[in-house]
């Protein structure tokens, strides 16, 4: 006969189970919203996302009290859950915030990354050189993903890693907005060429300076895009 012993391995399997399913499916639904797979302002019923996602009510309002958190979604009473749209004036603040986060990483970078992980930073940027401008935004928005994933594994300062991870989350958005501006991917490229340098001769000065002008330079064309975009909403 099975002992407590094993029923408490047995329950905390089906817990551990059951968790994992959860962060699966959050991850599924954050991924959703800010791949741009649901639109700003789309009305997102919890039977649709359990249809999408093949998961029960609970576990899809709990990534959508999350999300909420996030500031990736608005649950409106008697209404239900609305993708978020971003204003001009939160897209300020995202960005003052994203600034100094992905300049302490570059500066973090800088001082304390492995030559492999260096290494791996500059084999990301060299692959972001080499789209095509025509590759689709999809493409680039994975790169730079990727690019920032080494970023914050370089900078071994966990604590910057979770807070950037999370600004970039709410700043996709944008960061699709900024890239879809004409010639902008040549920028992209040469300012992200400069953090990789600074990084790979381990100047920290020059690693915070070069971050926080690309977020500068990408800050530019999608608040003159949001603002645009307001005023002829008024209109």
């Amino acid at each position: 006969m099975a002992g407590p012993g094993w029923v408490m391995a047995a329950d905390g399997e089906a817990s551990a189970v059951i968790q994992s399913t959860r962060r699966q499916v959050e991850e599924a639904v954050r991924a959703a919203v800010v791949g741009g797979r649901f639109a700003p302002g789309q009305h997102l019923p919890d039977r649709v996302l359990c249809e999408e996602f093949g998961a029960s009510r609970s576990v899809i309002r709990e990534a959508v009290r999350l999300l909420e958190a996030e500031g990736l979604v608005n649950v409106l009473p008697n209404r239900g859950t609305f993708v978020a749209f971003l204003t001009a004036a939160e897209a300020t603040q995202i960005y003052e915030v994203r600034g100094v986060l992905e300049a302490l990483a570059g500066e973090g970078c800088a001082i304390r990354a492995t030559d492999a992980e260096r290494a791996s930073l500059r084999d990301i940027y060299e692959r972001i050189a080499k789209v095509d401008e025509n590759a689709g935004q999809g493409v680039l928005l994975g790169l730079k993903q990727e690019f920032y994933d080494a970023l914050l594994r370089g900078c071994h300062n966990p604590l910057v890693a979770r807070m950037l991870d999370q600004v970039l989350n709410r700043n996709t958005q944008l960061r699709a907005m900024s890239m879809s501006e004409p010639g902008r991917l040549k920028h992209t490229v040469a300012e992200l060429r400069r953090v990789v340098e600074a990084i790979e001769q381990r100047d920290p000065e020059g690693a915070w300076d070069a971050c926080r002008i690309h977020v500068r330079r990408a800050s530019t064309i999608a608040l003159r895009i949001l603002r645009q975009r307001e005023e002829a909403a008024k209109s």
